[in-house]
């Protein structure tokens, strides 16, 4: 089976550098795998029968649904497996999770997400609504409600989160999380030992930035 990488429009944004290194990782720990920049969102133009390792809840949800004869797998399942992948030891430290929408129906990715935190010594305070249960983050009203109303829903939600580090998988949710009132923790830089940046992160900004790199990818 044909494999290639999928890094997403919101991570090449966020860390362009870090989508480097798990695609280096990929080749040394698998085999020859190709990077794959074009967006969800388009055509993807892959031969049937390929399947898509991603790093985006949504991309893990459209290449799954939307493209005849293409099956994705999340990085976070390839990685919780991994007998080479050097794990940081985060000593037990204790944070929350929120689990991304895209995602709400896929325990396979929470199930390995929880892994990879166990394997980095994270110990986990889950919130009330997770794994299937789980709350949008509030990104998610974007271009449905108000901005303020936005807000609104990203505060409510990191209200519901018991620690105030949050480990997220999605870099919307980063945004969200931050709104809210928390220190988001994003999966990737946990792995990589890195600190999570904010970026741009007002609502109508984000997606504006987000929105030019799906246009031209």
């Amino acid at each position: 089976m044909k494999q290639v990488y999928a890094p997403g429009c919101a991570l090449m944004i966020y860390k362009r550098e870090l989508a480097k290194k798990i695609l280096e990782f990929l080749n040394e720990d698998l085999y020859v795998i190709n990077e794959h920049l074009i967006c969800c969102r388009h055509e993807p133009n892959l031969e049937k029968g390929t399947q898509v390792i991603n790093t985006c809840a949504g991309c893990d949800r459209r290449y799954g649904e939307l493209y005849e004869g293409i099956s994705t797998v999340s990085l976070w399942e390839i990685l919780a497996e991994s007998k080479t992948f050097p794990f940081p030891d985060y000593n037990g430290m204790e944070m929350s999770i929120h689990d991304a929408c895209p995602t709400r129906t896929e325990e396979r990715v929470h199930s390995a997400i929880r892994k990879l935190l166990e394997r980095m010594n994270i110990n986990i305070t889950e919130p009330k609504n997770t794994r299937t249960k789980a709350v949008c983050c509030g990104d998610s009203f974007y271009g449905v409600l108000p901005i303020e109303q936005v807000k609104k829903q990203m505060k409510k939600r990191s209200n519901e989160m018991p620690c105030d580090n949050v480990v997220v998988y999605c870099v919307s949710c980063i945004k969200a999380m931050f709104i809210g009132g928390k220190k988001p923790r994003y999966i990737i830089d946990l792995l990589f030992g890195e600190t999570t940046g904010i970026g741009t992160f007002e609502p109508d900004a984000w997606h504006d930035e987000l929105q030019r790199f799906i246009d031209t990818h």
